[in-house]
């Protein structure tokens, strides 16, 4: 695909790329309740700004960081089941998109633009969300930590999706929360539109590639060509 699809700002892309905890729905700070609550039933005693800070990831990256080896891979897998459940049940009735998504995702759809999604989530909460919202129809792949062998800032979950929809990834507009998932978009060598729900401007100061800061998608415009 040669043809570019919409602009954004002063600049042309491809598809659009959409991280989901914190981009599509603002549940980053109930992951970090819950990963709190998790990691000190386990001796591990950390501030909510220092789960914010130091859990970034996919699962089996961050608990072996945390943990070494002293969680067999069964123990692990169980612990990570048990604090994505703890998050299904206490956000079940609180979800709802971001200000301005549904919108945003139907520009996009009318224009015609590609979308997938890559998230460090494990599938299962891809499908909660996806039961929950209706946005699954607006996405042509959907790359998920199940998907990946590194997680981020590792690229691996965007070249995958980028793939998936036949598109180049530097050539798609990648949107993220996190300083960790920017960092990923910056590896991949494609733009980011940062939305600030879980992180400050100032957060970002050392990635590149960053095109905007919004804090809903009612501050976001695309157009034809």
């Amino acid at each position: 695909m040669s043809k570019q699809q919409f602009s954004f700002g002063d600049k042309s892309y491809q598809a659009m790329l959409f991280d989901m905890d914190g981009t599509l729905i603002d549940n980053m700070m109930i992951h970090h309740e819950a990963w709190r609550v998790a990691l000190a039933e386990h001796g591990i005693h950390m501030t909510l700004d220092q789960v914010k800070a130091e859990i970034h990831g996919v699962n089996h990256e961050i608990l072996g960081r945390l943990f070494g080896e002293q969680f067999s891979t069964e123990q692990a897998e169980k612990f990570a089941y048990d604090k994505e459940s703890a998050y299904r049940r206490i956000y079940a009735n609180e979800i709802v998109l971001i200000d301005g998504v549904q919108n945003f995702l139907d520009s996009a759809k009318e224009l015609g633009v590609p979308m997938a999604m890559a998230t460090a989530a494990p599938v299962e909460n891809v499908d909660f969300v996806f039961d929950k919202l209706p946005i699954a129809g607006y996405f042509s792949a959907v790359k998920h930590a199940g998907d990946v062998s590194r997680g981020k800032p590792d690229p691996q979950v965007f070249e995958l999706a980028a793939e998936a929809i036949g598109v180049d990834v530097k050539e798609c507009l990648i949107f993220e929360d996190s300083v960790t998932g920017a960092l990923a978009a910056e590896n991949a060598g494609a733009d980011a539109v940062i939305i600030t729900t879980t992180h400050n401007e100032d957060e970002f100061a050392a990635v590149g590639g960053i095109v905007k800061f919004a804090a809903h998608y009612l501050q976001l415009k695309i157009a034809a060509g």
